[in-house]
């Protein structure tokens, strides 16, 4: 098992991936220089993760860029570890490969493979890459390898084949749970939602907004049902009891102790999304959080 050397925050982003790529690394230079220490990349419909990565790894010099996550159905487990492999001996230690089962709707629906078992695939996925051939120069620095990880089945296999878990849609009481279950040697790095903004209603409503598509995924939902919430939680968009936890708005100071709940509850590595009450680019929140979050 190998922690990566990887501040306690990153940002976790869908920003770059609209933006023409000299724009995207142009983007990443700038989050680097605010001193954050990773950026944390999605994969639905937009870039692939790992030719991503390497876009912006090769447009920057220190900072870790980590895939949250690249989907195991859209490439067979060699490919998976050869791309591993290669963008981690380019530029070592800068890579974090999270790697996960997505959702059902996105795997059939999008992909077009059979969603069955995805605890007993992702086993055999992670078997598969461990056994993989590979004779092309080998990283200087160990490969990280974390998954997408809530419930404790998931989670109980990251801390066994991978180097850690990357729970999203998270919460502090999950982190805590999470850090229980996968011990002390993991590395731990949830993802948490902000919003910088003193306007409670125009917040919840642009966090319903963007929390459509989660909340209607079984995964999340069942996870979330045992972190307290109920049925009644998710009507009508949500309650403001869910929303508030899964989008912490306030002034910035909201946004830090949100981060520091994280810390303080086990995480390693805390995946700050910024989100903009009018989906703008949270750029300017990004620069103006820059000083207080970088420094925990």
């Amino acid at each position: 098992m190998t922690k990566p050397h990887v501040g306690r925050v990153g940002l976790w982003t869908a920003f770059l991936d609209p933006l023409p790529a000299a724009a995207a690394r142009e983007t990443a230079a700038e989050i680097e220089a605010l001193g954050y220490a990773a950026i944390w990349l999605p994969e639905v419909m937009m870039r692939e993760a790992l030719t991503a990565s390497m876009l912006l790894l090769d447009g920057t010099e220190r900072i870790t860029i980590a895939t949250g996550i690249a989907n195991i159905w859209g490439r067979d487990p060699v490919s998976m570890s050869m791309a591993h492999k290669t963008i981690s001996e380019a530029h070592p230690g800068r890579f974090v490969l999270g790697i996960g089962v997505s959702h059902q709707p996105i795997v059939e629906g999008l992909r077009r493979h059979d969603y069955r078992r995805p605890l007993e695939h992702m086993r055999g996925y992670l078997d598969a890459m461990d056994a993989a051939p590979y004779v092309a120069p080998a990283p200087a620095v160990p490969p990280v390898r974390v998954l997408a990880a809530l419930r404790p089945r998931m989670l109980a296999l990251a801390a066994e084949k991978a180097d850690g878990a990357h729970p999203y849609l998270a919460t502090p009481e999950h982190t805590a749970r999470a850090r229980e279950i996968v011990g002390p040697d993991a590395w731990l790095a949830p993802e948490q939602k902000v919003m910088v903004t003193t306007d409670a209603g125009a917040a919840r409503v642009s966090a319903r907004n963007y929390l459509q598509a989660y909340l209607g995924l079984p995964n999340y939902r069942n996870n979330l049902l045992t972190l307290g919430f109920d049925d009644d939680d998710f009507a009508d968009g949500g309650s403001d009891r869910l929303v508030d936890s899964l989008v912490r708005h306030g002034d910035p100071d909201t946004a830090i102790a949100s981060v520091k709940e994280h810390l303080e509850a086990g995480a390693d590595h805390v995946a700050v999304q910024v989100l903009t009450v009018d989906g703008s680019s949270p750029m300017a929140d990004w620069r103006e959080l820059a000083p207080a979050l970088t420094a925990l």
